[in-house]
């Protein structure tokens, strides 16, 4: 009969205790944020703590809903691809130019996968460590998501098409718009081999640009591919390396950020090929990057920036009450520069 205490029932120090298999002193040093237990092992408590459905008593409640002035942001991505991928810097410093005004400050926690993303969510609610958090890279049926609207008391707002999350408010851009324009304009270019280099298959907007990019292809008779990458540099030359030595190789790529877009640029070079004349390429997030290398990088562009700013103030209306909401931030727009043109002998 161990089953979750009812919502009468105290949960204990000992209760948490057995089902974790530690001792009485171990849990009151986790459930404190004394020294004492390993993070490991205070992670695995306050999991438990949170699944029987502990609460602080009245004094240490009392202490914990003092406000923390921090928002938090959980990213589940290699750090090496954080450092050379622009849109989280540029999403974060967005959020500061919201945050800092207030005094507020963001805890940014990178984390090696999903399951590590719902632990660190459920301690920091547990804790009261954050005032509220930003959810990002959505997956279909998303267990972070579920959990956060179980529990409104952390306010939450994820940046994600709200076709893939109920019960949350939403930032969101149009995405799949935006792909479909750019196959058009590829099309309009005269190319009839088209490769999307995508990131993550489980990402909900990575899904998103997916079955946008297959149903224009359909609708215009091209022939399309989609060549699954993580984001890296060093993944995206390869996907690009492989599609250029099929039989029947793309003449226009679309890839899923602006780093895959530039990696491209050289494995082009090395091939004896160049951009436009040969191959036209299309990077998503229009950063410093696209404008400034050679060729100049034809992109879908939005405001990351404002992106960032805008899903921070969204925040501070969820922890002020605010009911859950969709809000379109933006459609990103192709900024046509000099990596594409017309396909060959067009």
């Amino acid at each position: 009969m161990g089953n979750k205490p009812t919502a009468r029932q105290t949960v204990t120090i000992a209760q948490i205790a057995e089902r974790a298999g530690v001792s009485p002193g171990a849990v009151s040093f986790a459930l404190n944020g004394r020294k004492g237990v390993s993070e490991r092992t205070r992670a695995h408590i306050l999991l438990v703590a949170d699944e029987l459905g502990w609460a602080p008593g009245s004094a240490a409640k009392a202490l914990a809903e003092a406000k923390s002035n921090i928002f938090g942001l959980v990213l589940a991505r290699d750090p090496k691809n954080l450092g050379v991928e622009s849109f989280y810097m540029q999403f974060l410093a967005g959020m500061e130019t919201e945050l800092s005004p207030r005094g507020y400050g963001v805890l940014l926690q990178v984390v090696p996968d999903a399951p590590s993303e719902l632990m660190t969510l459920r301690r920091w609610r547990t804790t009261r460590r954050v005032d509220g958090v930003l959810l990002v890279d959505l997956r279909a049926d998303d267990p972070r998501a579920a959990y956060l609207a179980g529990h409104p008391e952390l306010p939450t707002v994820a940046v994600a098409d709200p076709a893939f999350v109920s019960d949350l408010t939403t930032v969101w851009t149009d995405d799949a718009t935006a792909m479909r324009e750019a196959v058009r304009y590829l099309a309009s270019l005269g190319h009839r081999r088209i490769a999307r280099v995508a990131g993550l298959a489980e990402l909900a907007h990575t899904q998103i640009r997916d079955a946008a990019f297959v149903a224009e292809i359909a609708e215009l008779g091209l022939e399309g591919e989609v060549l699954r990458t993580d984001y890296s540099p060093e993944q995206g030359a390869a996907a690009t390396g492989a599609a250029l030595a099929s039989e029947r190789p793309p003449t226009a790529f679309v890839y899923d950020n602006d780093i895959m877009a530039v990696a491209a640029l050289g494995v082009l070079a090395r091939a004896g090929l160049r951009s436009p004349d040969d191959v036209s390429i299309i990077a998503w997030d229009d950063s410093l990057l696209c404008r400034h290398s050679v060729p100049s990088l034809t992109a879908l562009s939005h405001d990351v920036v404002a992106f960032g700013a805008h899903a921070a103030r969204r925040l501070f209306e969820v922890a002020a009450g605010a009911s859950p909401q969709a809000h379109l931030d933006s459609t990103p727009r192709l900024a046509v520069r000099e990596s594409t043109g017309p396909a060959r002998g067009i």
